[in-house]
């Protein structure tokens, strides 16, 4: 794929980090299932949730993951949160519209391992896919 901007995360991040957040940060990090776009088996991976002006955000830090175009693709996923596991439809959000969410996460976020590294190096807001997250979607 042309174009696609991705930062593979350090080893530890992957391996050791994104399995110890969402223990030791229940009320910021949760974990997020979608299902493969090719595969069609659920992946899951740690994701900060961001609270902004009444609406709840996902924000793929590292570029264009595959997790960002398995939920581009699909528009659907689950996310596992302290309160439980909720099934999400979620809106990619126009690139225009990206840098008060973006800012927004920043300010929240920025202090987490690698998080204000990646924006440093990938700094437009299109190459972090973001979207807003909708309420359970309608069955297939």
């Amino acid at each position: 794929m042309t174009g696609r901007k991705y930062l593979k995360p350090p080893w530890m991040q992957r391996k050791v980090g994104n399995r110890l957040a969402p223990l030791f940060k229940p009320s910021v990090v949760g974990k997020l299932s979608v299902r493969g776009r090719r595969s069609g088996e659920w992946r899951t991976t740690p994701v900060a949730v961001l609270d902004h002006e009444g609406d709840r955000y996902l924000v793929s830090v590292f570029g264009t993951t595959d997790w960002a175009l398995d939920l581009r693709a699909s528009g659907r996923g689950r996310l596992s949160r302290r309160q439980g596991v909720e099934e999400i439809g979620a809106v990619e959000v126009p690139v225009a519209e990206r840098r008060p969410i973006l800012d927004a996460y920043l300010a929240k976020f920025a202090t987490m391992p690698h998080v204000g590294a990646a924006f440093r190096t990938l700094p437009d807001p299109a190459d972090h896919p973001t979207f807003r997250v909708a309420g359970a979607p309608a069955p297939d």
